[in-house]
């Protein structure tokens, strides 16, 4: 057993130094976003902002989120409106299954439960996390099971070519733009009866990037329509040269996609992904 320690300690230790060499590579490269230490960097500004409570004090500052791509307005956004109170939580799209996540409160309070299509190499099935691998718009949960659910930056892949990144299964090589409401509707049934989806998806000028889609108004309009919320918080940011900041639905309707999958050049403002994010709360 103490060997087994041992190692284990020798293993967090290298990965540790690992990490570092990466961090101060990204710093002295110019903060390239997806370039080697980019991953742990962004995991450190989203952490700070969780735990300074940026978001809820309403300022975000200068320069925050600079060469940044969206998770660092969505997941602040999220700790700073989930409610700290216990219960049943889905993770619709596995954008939570991340240790420095789960690890914190609101979320370490709560029973979580994450859906994707397929395993994706990480579990925690140790700390009591269940794992579900399903398509969202045939969920197998029982109606009004889930006291939240949450669902970051996934609803913009349903219905397109998922082979692209995230599943070998040929069946998910879609081109159905409007598949994703019937995850909408999924959402909704599995959730209790006044509870919320939280929902994230990129915001602007519409574009189908073949694996995932920029939604436009209109589309926003009709996913909400499709929930039809009793109660609606709907909040926008852009990203900028000098990094991201609150918006509108007005100011951020020309936002476009960074697609570091298809795109070989960095644009002028370095962009990591979405120009524009829209995060909401939609009360059942």
């Amino acid at each position: 057993m103490h060997l087994r320690r041992r190692f284990e300690q020798t293993i967090e230790y290298l990965r540790r130094c690992k990490q570092a060499i990466e961090y101060g590579y990204f710093l002295l490269t110019g903060k390239r976003p997806w370039t080697r230490g980019y991953h742990f960097y962004r995991e450190k500004k989203i952490v700070e902002a969780i735990t300074k409570g940026l978001f809820n004090s309403g300022r975000l500052g200068k320069n925050y989120g600079w060469r940044l791509d969206d998770r660092i307005i969505e997941y602040p956004w999220l700790f700073s409106v989930l409610p700290p109170s216990p219960g049943k939580l889905l993770d619709a799209g596995s954008a939570l299954n991340h240790d420095f996540l789960l690890s914190l409160e609101p979320l370490s309070a709560k029973k979580i439960f994450i859906a994707t299509l397929e395993f994706e190499g990480i579990c925690f099935c140790r700390r009591g996390i269940s794992h579900i691998f399903e398509d969202l718009r045939q969920c197998c949960y029982r109606d009004d099971y889930f006291d939240y659910v949450v669902s970051i930056s996934t609803i913009e892949h349903i219905g397109l070519d998922n082979t692209f990144l995230y599943t070998n299964d040929e069946s998910k090589r879609e081109n159905d733009i409007d598949s994703h409401l019937l995850a909408i509707r999924e959402c909704k049934r599995v959730l209790k009866p006044g509870k919320c989806l939280y929902l994230t998806l990129p915001f602007g000028r519409h574009k189908n990037h073949g694996w995932l889609q920029v939604f436009d108004s209109k589309m926003l309009d009709r996913a909400i329509q499709e929930f039809a919320p009793a109660q609606i918080t709907e909040a926008h940011f852009r990203y900028e040269p000098e990094g991201w900041r609150p918006s509108s639905r007005e100011e951020s309707k020309d936002c476009t996609y960074f697609d570091i999958q298809t795109q070989k050049n960095y644009a002028p403002d370095f962009a990591a992904a979405s120009r524009g994010i829209v995060c909401l709360e939609l009360v059942k």
